[in-house]
């Protein structure tokens, strides 16, 4: 197994400076293929107005015309989200009004199934809104094997992950802020102990990942936090291991979370996993976290995230659409 992750370390893995853009747009042109970029966010008005102009002005140009459309996914905003992606030259759509039929759950993974009803690129490119410092590497990095390379049909971005916002390089002899904690305390050890041919996936979780619609419309969507860590693992099952591939596309900053968020987190992650090791044997799970209040320590009791969205291809709207 170990040598079977180190080939495909060397045949798979890659750097966003392999494939310039005039390559790229080279290939684009000659496949055909087109490319939707979809940001989830949930007030994210700090940072997805930048984002998008990034997009807009590096990779929807006619000197450079890698992505087709760019949609930003509303999950319910409370701040200046909607308005300031819109501004920045994103087409906007609120979740609960993609497919109303089915009432809408909150999660980031729900989002990103919905997104497949309102987006129409043959290939799919998702970037987290909550980035700091972007760049369109982030997303030229990630399509540009799919574009190149049929034999690729999931492309997720690896990169730096300082903690602070201060970052240290190799050559200054520290090591560098270690973000991604979750990644490292539970996704991580669960791939190399039940998915050990996941192993070299350097960023499990990353929510910078692009893929073919024809693979994405078969995978089921956790509807929370376990989204990325299950369409990795059923992609796997699907496609195969020599299908999927990563793409270092430099430093990647953003905002963190508090150690009881990354708890909730955490048991998400675990629970999609145990989903996919005994399906249908499961019951439902609660985490009980604590505070402290006036008298002592208060428990704080969440729900686990546990739904999960059938493939898409299951769904008739989309079906029609498709069809259409």
């Amino acid at each position: 197994m170990l040598e079977e992750v180190e080939r495909w370390l060397t045949r798979r893995s890659w750097s966003v400076a392999d494939r310039p853009l005039h390559q790229l747009i080279a290939a684009k042109r000659a496949s055909g293929q087109s490319v939707s970029v979809v940001l989830p966010a949930l007030n994210e008005q700090e940072t997805v107005g930048e984002i998008v102009r990034t997009i807009r002005r590096e990779l929807m140009t006619d000197a450079v015309p890698l992505v087709d459309e760019l949609v930003v996914v509303d999950s319910g905003s409370t701040d200046r989200t909607s308005e300031v992606a819109a501004a920045a030259g994103a087409r906007v759509v609120h979740r609960d009004t993609i497919l109303p039929r089915i009432a809408a759950r909150p999660g980031k993974g729900e989002v990103l199934w919905r997104s497949l009803l309102v987006t129409s690129g043959d290939i799919v490119c998702f970037v987290d809104a909550d980035l700091k410092e972007f760049s369109a590497d982030f997303v030229s990095g990630i399509v540009g094997p799919l574009l190149t390379d049929p034999g690729v049909a999931l492309v997720k971005a690896m990169y730096d992950r300082p903690l602070g916002t201060e970052f240290d390089s190799p050559a200054s002899g520290r090591t560098a802020g270690q973000g991604g904690r979750v990644t490292e305390l539970m996704a991580r050890p669960i791939l190399n102990l039940h998915w050990p041919r996941l192993a070299g996936f350097v960023q499990p979780l990353g929510g910078e990942y692009a893929a073919r619609r024809s693979l994405l419309e078969q995978l089921p969507f956790p509807v929370g936090y376990g989204v990325e860590l299950g369409l990795l693992v059923d992609a796997l099952h699907t496609v195969g291991l020599d299908a999927l591939a990563q793409v270092d596309v430099g430093v990647r900053r953003h905002r963190h979370q508090d150690g009881q968020a990354l708890g909730r987190m955490a048991a998400a992650i675990y629970r999609t996993a145990q989903l996919r090791l005994a399906r249908g044997h499961l019951v439902r799970p609660v985490l009980t976290q604590f505070e402290r209040g006036e008298s002592g320590f208060e428990p704080r009791t969440h729900d686990v995230d546990t739904e999960e969205r059938p493939p898409m291809t299951e769904i008739s709207e989309y079906a029609e659409r498709r069809a259409a």
